[in-house]
């Protein structure tokens, strides 16, 4: 499958261990109703079964059954400590379930004959875990070329002609083409996190991981890359994508489903325009909350005090 994406074609050349045909994401979640897309023969991209993540005796994520497909875009919404990163990391096969199955692009962690070596090159993440790993002083097109070969720092490899195209083309997308030359660890806040998108599209995924992708920015970089994702998202070439937020502001149009968990338990999944409600929002914070949908973006705050 090969479809131009903005400038960018998402299956060209990708010749260092990149993934499979490109997806999209659905997901359901057990909440007391079970949450499905319109097409029924989607294939699943993820699928958690009574998944519990269990640390010191403490669940992080507590019995989630979750499938996502193909066909949607997926924000996860929660406070602070709720189980996302937890979620997120499942989904990247960095983390084992406790208990229960996690099955990520056909592969069932854990079962014989499953390689995570192997699978973890069709999935990209872009979060601050990323950006900790990968050199200060290593210039931007570098730190996105370096995802040709799953490394986070240049050594002795030689790169093709297609995979310098392809590195700047996805920076270019992300507003990204004047600084090719700066080093990494110069950038600022949202210069870094436009980069580990790039750098994390670079191998062609099937599914791409966003951990607070605008953590930390100012409004004015909030507003650009939630214009970006949303260009991202609503192309039908890229990758199934899932990111994690605390904020309805970051998300961005194009994702079209929401997953809200507390306390390691999922309190909702479903379509955006049924599941990101005030009432859902609210037990979800565990404050009372009004949310509004302007346009194609969301807004919440919370009640005046009495």
């Amino acid at each position: 499958m090969s479809g131009s994406a903005g400038g960018v074609d998402f299956m060209m050349g990708c010749a260092h261990g990149c993934g499979g045909p490109t997806h999209q994401a659905y997901a359901t979640a057990e909440t007391g109703h079970t949450a499905r897309g319109d097409n029924a023969l989607m294939s699943d991209v993820l699928e958690l079964q009574d998944v519990s993540v269990v640390r010191e005796d403490r669940a992080l994520v507590d019995q989630v059954s979750w499938s996502v497909k193909e066909g949607e875009r997926w924000v996860i919404l929660g406070p602070n400590g709720a189980g996302k990163t937890t979620l997120l990391n499942l989904a990247s096969s960095y983390l084992y379930p406790s208990t229960g199955t996690a099955t990520i692009l056909g592969e069932t962690l854990g079962r014989p004959g499953t390689d995570v070596f192997e699978l973890r090159p069709r999935i990209g993440m872009a979060g601050i875990a990323m950006a900790d790993k990968l050199p200060k002083k290593q210039t931007v097109l570098q730190t996105v070329l370096t995802a040709a070969y799953g490394m986070t720092a240049g050594w002795q490899e030689e790169y093709e002609d297609i995979d310098e195209q392809r590195a700047r083309a996805f920076l270019d997308r992300l507003g990204m083409s004047d600084y090719l030359d700066r080093k990494f660890g110069t950038l600022s806040e949202g210069e870094r996190k436009r980069t580990l998108i790039a750098r994390a599209l670079m191998t062609d995924p099937e599914l791409l991981l966003l951990d607070e992708p605008a953590a930390g920015l100012d409004l004015g970089g909030r507003e650009d890359l939630v214009r970006r994702l949303g260009r991202l998202a609503r192309d039908p070439i890229a990758p199934s994508m899932i990111m994690v937020t605390h904020h309805v502001e970051e998300i961005a149009p194009g994702f079209t489903h929401v997953l809200m968990i507390r306390q390691g338990k999922v309190l909702a999944a479903g379509p955006l325009e049924l599941e990101l409600t005030s009432r859902n929002l609210s037990l979800c914070f565990g404050l009372p909350l009004v949310v509004e949908q302007v346009g194609d973006r969301w807004t919440a705050q919370g009640l005046p005090m009495a």
